[in-house]
């Protein structure tokens, strides 16, 4: 299976209030490491050092301090179309965390606008 596909796949086997992720990907060829890092830049990948595995990939759903599911997704999918194999492992997901936003001082209609935004 393609890597945007397992990534895809992953991603609809969760319940839809996930917060995060974190998945672990590896190259199945050592020698395009480089190639495969000018891609998952855009997610912001963290190489491992003397690790077994390449990249840990964060995910954030809907809010947090990671990358959107579909800047991943299309990482991955830019390393499919390079013929860049690879396996993804999901090795964490937490479920249900609410975001937490700072709204004194500001008017009414954002603190409106925010939970008009939230509810959807």
């Amino acid at each position: 299976m393609l890597l945007a596909e397992t990534f895809h796949a992953i991603v609809e086997s969760l319940p839809d209030d996930w917060t995060d992720l974190e998945l672990d990907l590896r190259i199945l060829d050592e020698d395009r490491y480089i190639d495969a890092a000018t891609y998952l830049v855009t997610c912001n990948a963290q190489p491992y050092s003397k690790h077994d595995w390449h990249w840990k990939l964060l995910v954030a759903h809907r809010f947090g301090h990671a990358a959107a599911p579909s800047a991943v997704g299309t990482a991955l999918k830019l390393l499919d179309d390079a013929g860049i194999e690879g396996e993804l492992v999901l090795r964490e997901s937490r479920v249900g965390r609410a975001e937490v936003v700072q709204m004194w001082g500001r008017p009414e209609s954002v603190r409106q606008e925010f939970k008009q935004l939230r509810a959807q």
